[in-house]
C-alpha cells in the first residue's frame, strides 16, 4: 500500500515529468521539492510506486516516469483543478461574444481551447435531446401534399410538406395524424423509427401509399439533429509532442480525422455535465497513448461535448480546469441566444 508521502511523490513525479518530458530521479524531487527527507528514502518512496506499476523506468538507471495507472491515480486523487484566472475567463468571454452565429461559435470555441490547452480541441456539433415523441399532426396543404408535424417532450418540433401522391382532405389526414400518433406516441425516436417501419403494412389499403410516404418522412425527421460532426483546432500541437508516442503519432491523426471514433468515445464517457477523463490503455485502439478531457454544454434542448486531446503526458489539472470553465460559459452563451 502506498503512503501518504509515497502519494505527494508520485505527484511531483508526474508534475516534474510533464513540465521537463525528462525522466525523474529521486534526486530532483528533492531538490525541487520540500519533502525534508533524503534522497534515499525517496527512493524507497519510488521502489513502492514502482511495485504498485504507477511508476516505470523507461531505461536502465534513468528516473521514473508516470504509468496510465499513475496519471489515473493522480487524476482520480492527486491533482488539484485551480479555477482559471480572471484574464482567462475574460478573455473566452471577449472571443466568444464576437461570434457572428453558432458555427462561427463552435468554431471559436475549438480555436480558443486549443489556444488555452496547447492540445487537440474537439467540440462536437449540438445534438438535440431525444426526449420522446408526443404527438403528430397531418393538415392537409394543397392536393397531394400533406404538412406533416412531429411535436417532441423536449420542445422540439420538426415539420415537412410530404407529397403523398392522392388527394387527402382535411378530416382524413387529421385522423391519419391521430393514427401515427397512437403508433408512436410516448417512443424515444429510436423505437419510433422502428415502428414507422411496418406502418404502411397496417394501413387500408387505399391509404397505404400516403401512409408510407408520411412514415418516411417522420422518421428522416427523427433521425435529423446535428452531432454527427466533430469541429477541431490544433493538430499541430499533436505533431509537435510526436515524441511522447512510441514510434509515430500518424495513427491518432488518422483516428482524429475519421470522427466517427471521438463520436463513439464521447458516447461511451457518459459526461453528463461534469469533467470527465480517460488516459492511455482506457481509449484502447489508435488512441491507446492519448489522453481525452471532456465535458458536455447544453441550452435550449440541445447538447454537445466539448473536450481536448493530447499524449498522456499533458497538464490535466490546467486542461480540466479550462474544459470545464469553455463547456460552461458555451452553455451560457447558447442559452442567450
Amino acid at each position: 500500500m502506498v503512503s501518504d508521502r509515497g502519494l505527494e511523490v508520485l505527484r511531483a513525479i508526474v508534475q516534474d515529468y510533464v513540465a521537463l518530458r525528462e525522466p525523474v530521479g529521486s534526486k530532483s524531487i528533492v531538490e525541487r521539492h520540500a519533502f525534508g527527507v533524503s534522497a534515499a528514502t525517496i527512493r524507497n518512496d519510488m521502489a513502492l510506486l514502482e511495485e504498485e506499476e504507477l511508476i516505470a523506468a523507461p531505461h536502465t538507471s534513468s528516473g521514473r516516469v508516470p504509468t496510465d495507472k499513475g496519471y489515473r491515480v493522480f487524476v482520480d486523487r492527486l491533482q488539484r483543478m485551480q479555477p482559471l484566472t480572471q484574464a482567462q475567463r475574460l478573455a473566452i468571454a471577449r472571443f466568444l461574444d464576437e461570434a457572428v452565429d453558432r458555427d462561427d461559435v463552435l468554431d471559436r470555441t475549438a480555436r480558443l481551447l486549443s489556444q488555452l490547452t496547447n492540445q487537440v480541441a474537439l467540440v462536437q456539433v449540438p445534438i438535440r435531446r431525444p426526449g420522446v415523441v408526443r404527438r403528430v399532426e397531418l393538415v392537409a396543404v394543397v392536393e397531394h401534399r400533406l404538412l406533416a408535424v412531429l411535436i417532441l417532450d423536449s420542445g422540439r418540433v420538426e415539420q415537412r410538406v410530404v407529397d403523398v401522391q392522392q388527394r387527402i382532405d382535411a378530416e382524413r389526414a387529421s385522423a391519419l395524424g391521430r393514427a401515427f400518433t397512437e403508433m408512436i406516441g410516448e417512443q424515444t425516436p429510436a423505437d419510433a423509427v422502428q415502428r414507422l417501419s411496418s406502418a404502411s403494412s397496417a394501413a387500408p389499403s387505399d391509404l397505404r401509399t400516403a401512409t408510407a410516404a408520411v412514415a418516411t418522412a417522420l422518421s428522416e425527421m427523427l433521425q435529423a439533429g446535428g452531432g454527427d460532426r466533430i469541429v477541431m483546432a490544433g493538430a499541430s500541437h499533436l505533431v509537435r509532442e510526436e515524441r511522447d508516442f512510441h514510434g509515430t503519432v500518424t495513427p491518432v491523426l488518422d483516428a482524429i480525422e475519421e470522427q466517427v471514433t471521438l463520436l463513439r468515445l464521447f458516447d461511451e464517457m457518459g459526461v453528463d455535465g461534469e469533467v470527465a477523463t480517460r488516459i492511455g490503455r482506457e481509449l484502447n485502439g489508435p488512441l491507446g497513448e492519448a489522453s481525452v478531457v471532456a465535458s458536455t454544454y447544453s441550452a435550449d434542448g440541445i447538447e454537445g461535448h466539448v473536450g481536448v486531446l493530447g499524449p498522456t503526458r499533458m497538464d490535466y489539472a490546467g486542461n480540466m480546469a479550462a474544459v470545464r470553465a469553455v463547456a460552461r460559459y458555451l452553455t451560457r452563451l447558447l442559452s442567450e441566444d
